[in-house]
């Protein structure tokens, strides 16, 4: 409970009106988990204001609000309390009621393994003390004092998990919760873009150590040197843990694990036992030697401390042991991930019984400069532990990459982006005996992973990490730019799934030019042939290239054309061609004889869109000489439709003049007892059309934008149920108030006729944010339509927003996509433009960055 008084007297805050509810059931930091009773914290951060969302915590509930910026109205009943910062406030409330309460304070910190240490300290505690612990992550500057929302009157011992991404953290921490006892897990490499290197990480984690009072107490990891180091940086007694470390005061020998968990004899200066710990990992037996630590140092028998730690619960996310289908064993470990974690967790796996070892790993974020090598050392670990590896994520393809150098085979090597199909990649493949690990960092959200693939889905909410409501709604994203791209691969996966529907029994190939039409062509291509794609569509041998590079085997056809100094490269990496003329198809059969394999051609005939193609009339010669070229294999035979995203009259009469030419084809090199397996004309318009029956017993369909959601034409739209998979968006940079009279941009173009708040975004035409003849006109702010005014610059924008209140720096802004019940399509922007949608998406630039959700 959180009492009004207290909260007036430890923050320095005033009530802005009447107080209304004068106790406070816990904080609440977003509006999205408010409940009746709480206290809701309207922050600043970097990334937005809680200001905004006061009004949405009200109706959720809440019966106070701690601000900066008391709001124009408040319900009946809710008590205000301004303070100059949120943060800070909430901090000096914390110090102000553990300083009052005097309880005495255990911190935990570590790089792996705190809060399991947290956990079992409590544990070992209870019973003999009365013990707060702060709940899941919240364990930072902000988190903590959250946390102590929830202190009840009784406690007198505070275990806290305390934790640093930022140099001085841990000092304020200690500040904040001075610490009698001091436990210390691991230095490992997390947070290395701040840190840079483990010195700097155990200066930071060693701060809670120097915070000690001489009658104080540090528990130490004897086998981690950067650990041990640390007793040097207090005067107060020191005790030692480890399972190397000879000299460790509490050691723990005899390790082995099983489907039940750890067993251990364990040696203190209190006796020697036998212990038993539930939780999997050879890491986590560090977690119960500090607990015993820490429990004999209060008093406690050991006997009592080892029969609590047997009890203890599993930790959802943290190498829980959960039944899976087909007979399987999961181990979530989804809570959060670092190299070293990986490699403790692929440990395990290695560790347990089980028919075959299969690991579905994430990104790891927050690395710096080793995030390259730190993903490519979890492949190599992995290769040697496992039958088969799935990897999510752009950088989870890092891992991908260094198994395989590894020597994992390219069928025991998955790589995908979206929860679902990781889980069906696994699923797939999992027999009865199979143990499936599961880890990422918490931005992959890999627990929805490990909700697919659970025995019984209904019991995710009470097994799994971040289940409630509010994180159903929530995509975390870290872009590089406050100008972004977000790719919805579900979106596309769905899209596919569709499409392949409506292609029937011919096959899928999605069209990836253009980057895969600016959505970005690794995770659109991985992500189509998990959900039903057979065959991938390039422009040029480059963009086939870079497939292959990163380890995609589909069949690639380049639709354009590919000079013959080409041909080697092309042959060599297996990828098929478009021939129309002898020269490159000579070209392709002398590279078939020197690299001594098969050249694959798809020939490309023009029935009537006067591009690439040979006519119809000279088709037939052309592919009885491509026939008897040695090494060349004619795989496939195509046009191109012209005007198949009409609907009028002449259009489909049109297209189906095309279509009949090219059957006319295909019967006679029957006939001429050629037989080509691969014949393909339709394009999404032609797959879409209503208006268009394709009778031709086609091999293969092309879709390209209806795969990305996209409508191929006004006339010919996608399915309702398609979903467009790309929203690009930007930030306020700055609000300004501009008096009557001034100009906007360069060459002065538009002049204010009143006071006028101007916004400026951070978007330009270097971006691909059209400047002429015509632009955008309209982007959408707080869920409303601001006009663009004055010329677009080339990194900058300015947007009128006098008729939106409350628009500030860091507001959201949307410049395709939906935003509160506005929407503004590709369509629309191609209309205002004078072009299509193909254009608008594909013209986006490649500084823009894409971030995949899903």
């Amino acid at each position: 409970m959180i009492h009004l008084d207290d909260l007036l007297a430890g923050t320095g805050g005033r009530l802005h009106g009447a107080a209304g509810a004068i106790g406070f059931e816990a904080f609440c930091y977003d509006s999205r988990l408010a409940q009746p009773g709480q206290l809701f914290l309207a922050v600043k951060t970097e990334r937005g204001d809680g200001h905004a969302y006061i009004g949405h915590a009200c109706q959720g509930g809440a019966m106070g609000v701690l601000c900066q910026e008391p709001p124009e109205t408040l319900p009946a009943g809710v008590t205000c309390i301004v303070v100059p910062d949120t943060r800070q406030a909430i901090q000096d409330w914390a110090r102000y009621e553990l300083a009052k309460r005097g309880l005495k304070i255990i911190g935990v910190t570590g790089s792996v393994g705190k809060t399991t240490a947290k956990e079992a300290i409590a544990a070992a505690l209870t019973g003999r003390f009365a013990v707060f612990k702060n709940r899941a992550n919240y364990n930072g500057l902000y988190g903590l004092p959250i946390a102590l929302g929830e202190l009840a009157p009784e406690q007198d011992v505070a275990v806290l998990e305390m934790a640093t991404d930022h140099f001085g953290e841990m000092a304020r921490l200690c500040a904040l919760a001075p610490p009698q006892v001091a436990v210390v897990t691991t230095v490992e490499p997390a947070h290395l873009e701040t840190f840079g290197n483990l010195e700097a990480i155990a200066r930071e984690k060693g701060t809670l150590v120097a915070a000690l009072p001489p009658n104080g107490l540090a528990v130490l990891n004897a086998d981690d040197p950067h650990v041990a180091a640390m007793a040097g940086r207090t005067a107060a007694q020191v005790v030692t843990f480890g399972m190397a470390a000879a000299a460790a005061d509490i050691r723990a020998v005899n390790i082995s694990l099983s489907r039940a968990g750890l067993r251990f004899d364990v040696h203190t200066p209190a006796g020697c036992d036998h212990a038993h710990f539930p939780l999997f990992g050879r890491h986590q037996v560090y977690a119960a030697l500090a607990a015993i630590g820490v429990g004999l140092a209060c008093d406690v028998p050991l006997a009592e401390i080892l029969q609590r730690l047997a009890s203890l619960p599993r930790l959802p996310g943290r190498l829980n042991p959960l039944p899976g289908r087909r007979g399987s064993l999961l181990l979530d470990d989804s809570y959060s991930a670092s190299p070293a974690a990986v490699e403790a967790a692929l440990e395990t796996l290695a560790a347990l019984e089980g028919r075959r070892k299969i690991a579905i790993l994430g990104d790891m974020l927050e690395l710096g400069d080793f995030e390259a090598a730190g993903h490519e050392q979890v492949g190599r670990r992995a290769a040697a532990v496992v039958d088969l590896l799935i990897t999510k994520g752009e950088r989870g393809r890092r891992i991908a990459e260094a198994a395989r150098g590894a020597g994992l085979n390219a069928d025991q090597v998955i790589v995908t982006y979206t929860a679902e199909d990781a889980a069906q990649a696994a699923l797939d493949r999992l027999g009865p005996g199979d143990v499936a690990l599961v880890k990422g960092s918490l931005a992959t959200r890999m627990e929805q992973v490990v909700r697919l693939l659970l025995a019984d889905p209904t019991a995710a909410a009470d097994l799994l990490v971040r289940q409630e409501a509010a994180w159903q709604q929530i995509v975390t994203i870290r872009p590089d730019r406050p100008t972004w791209l977000e790719i919805d691969l579900g979106a596309i996966a769905h899209n596919v799934r569709r499409l392949k529907e409506l292609a029937g029994r011919a096959e899928l190939l999605i069209s990836l030019k253009a980057d895969a039409y600016g959505h970005g062509a690794l995770q659109v291509a991985q992500t189509a042939l998990h959900n039903g794609a057979r065959w991938l569509g390039v422009a040029c041998f480059s963009e086939a290239a870079a497939l292959r590079q990163a380890g995609i085997l589909a069949p690639i056809l380049i639709l354009g054309y590919t000079p013959p100094w080409q041909a080697r490269d092309v042959v060599r990496l297996d990828v098929a061609a478009t021939v129309f003329d002898r020269e490159v198809a000579a070209a392709l059969s002398r590279a078939a004889l020197a690299l001594d394999r098969p050249a694959r051609v798809h020939v490309k005939v023009d029935t009537g869109m006067g591009r690439l193609g040979i006519f119809p009339d000279e088709a037939l010669d052309f592919i009885r000489g491509l026939v008897g070229l040695p090494g060349l294999v004619v795989e496939g035979l195509f046009t191109h439709l012209a005007v198949a995203d009409g609907a009028s009259e002449w259009e489909v009469a049109y297209t189906k003049g095309q279509l009949a030419a090219f059957g006319r084809l295909i019967a006679q090199t029957a006939a001429a007892g050629i037989e080509i397996p691969l014949t393909h004309a339709a394009n999404s318009a032609a797959l879409l059309n209503p208006n268009l029956s394709l009778n031709l017993n086609l091999t293969l369909v092309r879709p390209g934008i209806a795969v990305y959601g996209l409508d191929p034409s006004p006339a010919v739209r996608c399915p309702a149920d398609f979903r467009p998979a790309l929203a690009w968006k930007t930030q306020v940079a700055q609000v300004k108030e501009l008096p009557a009279g001034s100009a906007v941009g360069y060459g002065a173009t538009y002049r204010t006729t009143g006071r006028e708040r101007i916004a400026v975004i951070p978007v330009g035409y270097a971006d691909g944010f059209r400047r002429g003849p015509q632009n955008w006109g309209e982007v959408l702010v707080r869920g409303r339509r601001a006009a663009i005014v004055g010329r677009v610059c080339m990194d900058q924008t300015m947007i009128a927003v006098t008729h939106i209140s409350g628009v500030r720096q860091g507001d959201e802004v949307v410049l395709i996509g939906a935003q509160g019940d506005e929407r503004i399509t590709a369509e629309e922007v191609a209309e205002r433009l004078g072009t299509i949608n193909y254009e608008v998406v594909s013209a986006i630039l490649a500084r823009v960055p894409r971030e995949a959700i899903a």
